[in-house]
């Protein structure tokens, strides 16, 4: 009987990376060039950046909440180390700017849910729309060049033949996925999106592990819009609208609950390249742009039903 349990919860762990196995057999069977070694490098790359914030999303997820402001402080942290690099000179200053930016704002979001208690819907929507304000302001809605020498570097180096984004990523997932399954504060997260008040009276600081989860989330947004402006060669206001749903698309995806408490970095990572392969499948079949957006949505939206069965079930 364990032999059989154990291998059934292998199973439900692993299953969605199945689907993404079957998935990429049946693209590189049926859409040209999808296997070639210049677009699975371009898939694991556009992947990155999905994959940086859904690690930590995973924790606001795990732990009962969410986080919509998070593709707004992606654009402005990115525009505003532009700015500051440019007007400086320096790269360094430039970096912390950029991560201050993202640690205040999710440090604001963190106290906002969790001493003032207000739904993180609300708290996040708003944020989302004055981080959003906030980047456009920093250089008057316009792109920002970044000629700091050797930032440049974060976004192209290559690293035993893949791009360093690629390689940061992935570290990203190994350790952040230590820090749930293996560590007190990652069991902490799953308890209190599992039952918040079984979690306050077992002694666990609810509001300051909330609060931390939320500055967490501000810090790895903040350094992949550094990552991205590298890439981009420019902070760029308009950029990562919509990556909030992305990114929540592929935690649901993969099997982390909506209602909080259940949530693996294995269902992080399956249900990234999942969303991301079909995005990729899609562009190389030249489907047009406005189907791409109802695509998109309705994996989110069977993400979703899918997550309230399991739940009822």
């Amino acid at each position: 009987m364990r032999t059989r349990a154990a291998r059934m919860e292998l199973l439900q762990r692993a299953g969605m990376l199945l689907v993404f196995a079957l998935l990429a057999l049946a693209c590189s069977l049926f859409v040209p060039s999808f296997a070639s070694s210049d677009n699975l490098e371009a898939l694991l790359l556009s992947v990155s950046t999905v994959g940086f914030v859904a690690c930590t999303m995973l924790f606001c997820l795990a732990s009962g909440n969410f986080d919509l402001s998070v593709g707004s402080i992606v654009a402005c942290a990115g525009v505003v180390g532009a700015v500051v690099m440019r007007d400086t000179g320096s790269t360094a200053l430039g970096v912390l700017a950029a991560l201050a930016v993202g640690l205040t704002a999710g440090l604001v979001n963190g106290w906002v849910v969790a001493f003032a208690r207000i739904n993180p819907l609300i708290t996040t929507l708003a944020t989302m729309q004055i981080v959003r304000g906030a980047a456009y302001i920093a250089n008057d809605g316009k792109s920002v060049a970044i000629g700091a020498p050797g930032f440049d570097a974060l976004g192209s180096e290559r690293l035993l033949g893949f791009p360093l984004p690629v390689w940061m990523c992935a570290f990203a997932m190994v350790a952040f996925g230590f820090v749930l399954a293996r560590t007190t504060f990652g069991r902490s997260t799953l308890a209190i999106g599992g039952n918040l008040e079984a979690a306050r009276l077992a002694g666990i600081r609810v509001e300051r592990i909330q609060l931390a989860i939320f500055g967490l989330q501000g810090l790895v947004c903040a350094f992949t819009g550094l990552v991205l402006a590298s890439r981009m060669t420019s902070g760029q206001p308009m950029s990562s609208q919509g990556l909030e749903l992305e990114v929540i698309s592929a935690c649901v995806l993969g099997g982390v609950s909506l209602s909080g408490g259940v949530g693996s970095m294995l269902a992080v990572v399956a249900g990234v390249l999942i969303l991301g392969t079909v995005q990729n499948a899609m562009s190389l079949l030249n489907v047009d742009s406005f189907w791409q957006y109802v695509a998109r949505g309705s994996i989110l939206l069977a993400a979703v039903l899918f997550d309230r069965w399991r739940t009822r079930a």
